[in-house]
């Protein structure tokens, strides 16, 4: 049987911090450019160190990515 995995939202650093604290297993968040959760949107920089933290206690982090994509919007996917 798989275990259930426990996600929560994390629109910023502090929150994702926050979030690991209560026992998240993995956190969301997207950037104000690639996701349609403006009012949650995480800066760049934020986002590096939320995934660079996240990885470092060994949870994961799901970017949500919820637009359709134009041809300018690819180099901010990658």
């Amino acid at each position: 049987m798989k275990k259930v995995e426990l996600l929560a939202p994390a629109g910023s650093f502090e929150k994702a911090k926050i979030a690991f604290l209560y026992g998240a297993d993995a956190i969301y968040c997207g950037t104000k450019e690639l996701s349609l959760r403006s009012r949650a949107a995480i800066n760049e920089d934020d986002l590096i160190k939320t995934i660079e933290y996240t990885h470092s206690i060994g949870k994961k982090v799901y970017v949500a990515m919820n637009i359709y994509p134009n041809d300018s919007d690819y180099k901010e996917i990658k």
